[in-house]
């Protein structure tokens, strides 16, 4: 398989490749189910049962950043356990969201606990960890941290283990939830997370641009030179949701491609399209820089609507282009594809539109010659269709029919040929 661009997913560190599995299967008289997937659905037990289990297991105080805090101080609370380790470079890179989550659910008011468990493979590493965490913690136990594990089926880490009091089922991956829904996943139930993604489809298919590509206290969007342009001008417009980064040498050729086809487009035209760089780069500076280079509009970086786009529509990897028609409808998923075969000519972007040009390159295919012979070159050209080539009599570049050579790298125009016939 050939890649393209890069893609995005949501990472986990599995106990297979610390042997805990085989451990597993010897210390309990059944498997895990797979924790994968949004069908699987685990009903734990409620916020109370951990602290008898804290009880039996004679841990009488967790520890907080300011010091040991007794077991009872939990009473009461929505307890969520988190499975994480220091060495696990997923866990570091899901702690600062579950930071914001914790922080954002404090200040509305939620009465919730989150409690580490460690697997770091000893105390120095168990405490570093510990230092970017502003809830409570079991105290480092390898022993008592593996039958938790077991307590729990963990089969990963990181793992997020809401323990609910109204026995309300959870849905597996709360891991990617919350990356991808911040506090909004809150309550962390199977119920919520198909809100949201009904919420996700609504926008998709019915938001209004000020509503899909503005946020709270924002309604503009801004320019290469940082001008503040209101997302209210780009009505009427067919719009281009531009996934990129700078990083990304894939994205940096498309970005070339996607700048041409812009370029015609308004020299042609006019203000009939406009493309709104929504960035995955990975700091400001490369966001700044990025941004500068273009000739389009772009989300800020610091607004989380950079991050919310990519969700609702489903962008895997980049760079990709989503195209919205003057009426606000999604025309097309796969903008890069129409903007890299016929550039300009696919305007406005539409299925119907690329059907036409398919059958003019049909036809355009059948009025040639399926062999030629060209007085520049020893053998015979065949008819050919190629995404892109330089022709070895003009120089130039061009893309789909070509008379092409078997024995030798050679392409030649049809038009070039003519000259010679």
């Amino acid at each position: 398989m050939v890649h393209v661009g890069y893609y995005f997913q949501h990472s986990y560190f599995s106990l297979d490749q610390l042997g805990f599995k085989k451990a597993y299967k010897k210390r309990t008289s059944f498997y895990p189910a797979p924790m994968a997937g949004l069908n699987f659905e685990a009903t734990y037990t409620d916020s109370h049962d951990i602290l008898k289990i804290f009880a039996a297991e004679g841990v009488e105080f967790l520890l907080s950043c300011e010091g040991k805090v007794p077991v009872s101080e939990c009473n009461g609370k929505i307890i969520c356990l988190f499975f994480t380790a220091n060495w696990c470079r997923p866990c570091r890179a899901f702690t600062p969201h579950l930071v914001e989550l914790y922080d954002t659910l404090k200040k509305r008011g939620i009465d919730l606990e989150i409690i580490f468990i460690s697997f770091d493979r000893d105390e120095e590493g168990f405490k570093e960890h510990f230092k970017s965490m502003p809830w409570l913690a079991v105290p480092f136990d390898v022993n008592l941290h593996r039958r938790l594990i077991d307590r729990y089926r963990v089969d990963r880490i990181p793992s997020f283990v809401p323990l609910c009091s109204d026995g309300v089922t959870v849905k597996e991956d709360l891991i990617g939830c919350i990356e991808d829904y911040g506090a909004d996943a809150f309550p962390f139930t199977r119920k919520r997370h198909e809100e949201l993604k009904a919420i996700d489809k609504r926008k998709r298919e019915k938001a209004s641009l000020e509503e899909l590509l503005g946020s709270v206290g924002r309604n503009f969007l801004i320019s290469g030179d940082d001008r503040k342009v209101p997302i209210s001008e780009l009505a009427g417009k067919t719009i281009g949701l531009y996934f990129c980064a700078y990083w990304s040498p894939p994205c940096c050729a498309f970005t070339v491609q996607l700048t041409d086809t812009y370029n015609n487009l308004k020299a042609a035209k006019g203000d009939c399209f406009e493309i709104v760089l929504i960035s995955t780069d990975r700091d400001l500076n490369e966001f700044n820089v990025n941004k500068s280079s273009m000739p389009w509009l772009a989300v800020p970086y610091e607004d989380r609507t950079r991050h919310d786009l990519r969700r609702i529509f489903d962008i895997k990897g980049i760079p990709a282009l989503v195209l919205i028609g003057p009426d606000g409808k999604v025309t097309s998923m796969n903008g890069k594809f129409m903007v890299s075969s016929y550039g300009a000519e696919a305007f406005p972007f539409t299925e119907s539109r690329i059907r036409e040009l398919e059958a003019a390159l049909r036809k355009e295919g059948e009025a040639l010659p399926q062999q030629v012979e060209d007085v520049k070159h020893e053998h015979a050209l065949k008819l050919d269709m190629a995404k892109a080539y330089v022709c070895d009599s003009c120089k130039k570049e061009g893309k789909f029919w070509t008379f092409s050579c078997d024995v030798c790298d050679y392409d030649l125009h049809p038009s070039c040929l003519e000259k010679f016939l």
